[in-house]
């Protein structure tokens, strides 16, 4: 694909009228949510299917399942599948609640919020989810504010904070798992190039919320917790940090739990395979998601939208920072417009990649800016599903959160702050992941 090609515009109307199915709708209901997000891809893929007379519909049906099925689609479904089920099999066990005791019994009680971002930090790099952190977490926080005169939208903000961090950098997060694989890149090194950029805003959230709340205590009661049940948490960070393949990352865990689940009598042998069931199942709806929106790309961009969208981005582009840049701001508005990360990487990833093959971007850098500005604005979106969940468990208004939200805000500036001085300071070689082969033998 050329970046000089000035495109088809008209071939981009998919994508309008996939956002305005989503976005619409979550303007007339009040509920950005209300709308399945699959009907509307759908809807739009239909679209995609009807343009181009110039083309047959049977010769577009092939191009969209070629798009649908290219093998890095098809990679990410299934980590994506693994991933659910690790998550489901080891929070069953109790993995969730033994972690979150012992932090609460570890931190000290005059910093208590510091300690609530932090866990949820933890918890969500474990998972691999902020709604599961959230959703964890939040009823905690509630409990904690109204033993202090901490307000509880400030600790809403901590546990949202925590849990976007774990959704930013996680080994087995939706958002990585796109990042990564739109990018043609390894889990580990995108992982020690998107902690460098954010580990300043970690730092600086926690001194904010230990300042705004000295001196506020809560009696926490003793908790009980089992180093036991922890164990596969540690053990996935462990050997995904070591480099091991995701694959093998994802099916030792899940056997990992499971086996501790069996012995302690969590669970029976069909419980555990129930769990694991559930795990993949709730992973099915974005799986989906990538699948279709990867055959209506493929479409779109024969029918030359995506070239239209290169030339228009690109056209003014005159260094490699202005096009980091680019890639930020495609990516952000785009989850401004969906209210999902890991669509808006979805969606975004293909073009991004192919302004950093201009730029001469190192796949690292590319993937960790699509990550860490995706969850910048999901993190400050009062319409996100995090912000609503967390409001929700606290009954106040997703607004109030907002003046708190200082770690989605602060990976922006250290974002912005990453491509105004280079850093990380990368080299091109030996950053890409092999694409596997496939051969095909003759059959005689």
């Amino acid at each position: 694909m050329s970046l000089d090609k000035k495109g088809n515009p008209w071939a981009l109307i998919p994508f309008a009228v996939f956002l305005i199915l989503f976005i619409g709708s979550g303007i007339v209901t009040g509920d950005f949510y209300k709308f399945p997000v699959l009907v509307a891809i759908v809807i739009a893929g239909a679209v995609a299917l009807a343009m181009n007379r110039k083309v047959s519909f049977n010769e577009k049906v092939e191009i969209f399942t070629k798009g649908a099925g290219d093998s890095n689609i098809m990679l990410m479904v299934v980590i994506f599948l693994l991933a659910g089920a690790f998550s489901e099999v080891a929070k069953g066990m109790g993995a969730v609640d033994s972690t979150v005791n012992l932090a609460l019994t570890i931190v000290p009680q005059n910093l208590l919020m510091v300690g609530v971002f932090i866990i949820a930090c933890f918890i969500s790099l474990a998972m691999g989810t902020s709604m599961g952190t959230i959703v964890a977490l939040a009823p905690i926080g509630v409990g904690i504010s109204e033993q202090t005169d901490i307000s509880l939208a400030l600790s809403m903000a901590a546990v949202i904070g925590g849990a976007m961090f774990g959704d930013n950098l996680s080994f087995i997060s939706d958002t990585t798992i796109a990042a990564v694989r739109t990018q043609g890149t390894k889990m580990k090194d995108k992982f020690k190039v998107n902690f460098l950029i954010v580990l300043p805003a970690a730092i600086i959230t926690c001194v904010i919320l230990g300042v705004l709340t000295m001196g506020e205590q809560a009696n926490i009661k003793q908790l009980t917790y089992n180093w036991l049940e922890i164990l596969p948490y540690l053990g996935v960070l462990i050997t995904a940090l070591a480099g091991v393949n995701v694959f093998l990352v994802l099916a030792f865990g899940i056997v990992f739990a499971g086996t501790i689940g069996l012995v302690d009598g969590s669970y029976h042998l069909m419980d555990l395979i129930q769990k694991t069931s559930e795990g993949m199942a709730g992973m099915y709806e974005i799986s989906f998601l990538a699948i279709l929106i990867a055959g209506m790309v493929e479409v779109i961009k024969h029918n030359g939208g995506i070239d239209f969208l290169l030339y228009k981005l690109t056209r003014n582009i005159k260094s490699k920072k202005a096009a980091e840049f680019s890639i930020a701001g495609l990516v952000g508005l785009t989850d401004l417009s969906t209210a999902n990360n890991t669509i808006s990487i979805i969606i975004t990833g293909p073009l991004a990649k192919d302004i950093a093959e201009k730029y001469e971007i190192d796949p690292r850098k590319t993937a960790s800016l699509l990550d860490v500005f995706s969850c910048c604005v999901q993190g400050l979106i009062p319409y996100g599903a995090q912000l609503l969940v967390a409001a929700g468990v606290a009954s106040i208004s997703p607004m109030s959160i907002l003046p708190y939200s200082y770690y989605p805000l602060l990976i922006g500036v250290c974002g912005v702050i990453a491509i105004l001085i280079g850093f990380p300071s990368l080299s091109l070689t030996n950053t890409k992941e092999k694409k596997p082969e496939i051969v095909y033998e003759k059959v005689e």
